[in-house]
């Protein structure tokens, strides 16, 4: 930006101000005391003009001056001046400003009806194109941005939108800015506040969730299994017999306090075998001892 563009020269205040003094002068040089009154007249009408010629901008606010309705130069926050009459000025606000969407029935991808609302932050980048190139900026980036997230929603199925709403809406705001480039704003963001769905739809999503759960917690129980296999597995490989027995009996001992129970506890004979061959040979030799005994007797 030239610096003629956004000059603020004092000239239109210094004027008036001279064209007074002037007057005043005039009025104090021996004149016949008519003439003399006639130049302060002037002098005071001269000054009438004079707050005409200043204005002020606030600091977020940026004007054009035009004189004789074409544009001559910008002038920023603060004083500035202008001459009266000839020059108006009209100001813009260049803080980031939010426009609300309001809800849009729109149809997926998908043939799926949802009801859906955003929000467009924009701000002016150039005061002049968004005063001379568009007649009302804020209510025309609105409709852009209207038109242009029932195109984008419309093109997307119904779980892309729901599960991708950022990069849909970053989509709408690179369309919305580069439709309004010449416009003088950039669109800082638009965000989708609101992906309304059908009631018989929202019941659909949630059975869909609810199995999806579902299917999570078998698997989970499933793998806790297998895990659990693998690792008794390990711990039969490492334990002898006769460890296993002992184990066995301990799991016997936890639960046989409650006399009131029977309690039937198979155990895998080969982890008992060894004690059953030994009983079964004591038993043989005890009948044989006891079989001789006898014969001595009745002899």
């Amino acid at each position: 930006m030239s610096k003629q563009e956004y000059s603020r020269s004092p000239a239109p205040f210094a004027f008036f101000i001279i064209i007074a003094l002037v007057f005043v002068v005039l009025a104090l040089i021996n004149y016949p005391a008519p003439i003399a009154i006639f130049f302060g007249l002037l002098a005071v009408v001269s000054l009438f003009p004079l707050p005409m010629t200043v204005a002020i901008n606030q600091e977020w606010e940026e004007a054009i001056i035009l004189r004789f309705g074409k544009f001559q130069r910008l002038v920023g926050p603060g004083f500035f001046f202008k001459w009266p009459y000839i020059e108006t000025f009209l100001k813009q606000d260049k803080r980031i400003i939010n426009l609300d969407i309001q809800r849009q029935e729109v149809m997926t991808k998908d043939n799926i009806s949802v009801t859906v609302d955003a929000v467009v932050f924009v701000k002016i980048v150039n005061t002049k194109n968004s005063i001379v190139n568009i007649r009302n900026v804020w209510d025309s980036v609105m409709k852009v941005a209207q038109t242009t997230m029932r195109d984008v929603v419309g093109d997307v199925e119904l779980d892309e939108l729901l599960a991708r709403r950022d990069e849909v809406a970053d989509k709408i705001a690179t369309i919305v800015d580069k439709e309004t480039s010449d416009w003088g704003v950039d669109i800082t963001s638009v965000k989708l506040q609101t992906v309304e769905l059908p009631e018989d739809m929202k019941r659909v999503i949630a059975r869909q969730a609810e199995a999806e759960r579902e299917k999570r917690a078998v698997i989970i129980k499933s793998e806790g299994e297998l895990t659990a296999a693998e690792n008794l597995e390990k711990a039969v490989n490492k334990m002898s017999n006769r460890a296993m027995y002992l184990r066995t009996l301990s799991s016997l001992e936890d639960i046989s306090y409650d006399q009131s129970n029977t309690i039937v506890f198979a155990i895998p004979m080969d982890i008992v075998k060894g004690e059953v061959i030994g009983l079964s040979a004591f038993a043989e030799a005890s009948k044989a001892v006891k079989n001789a005994q006898k014969s001595k007797k009745s002899d």
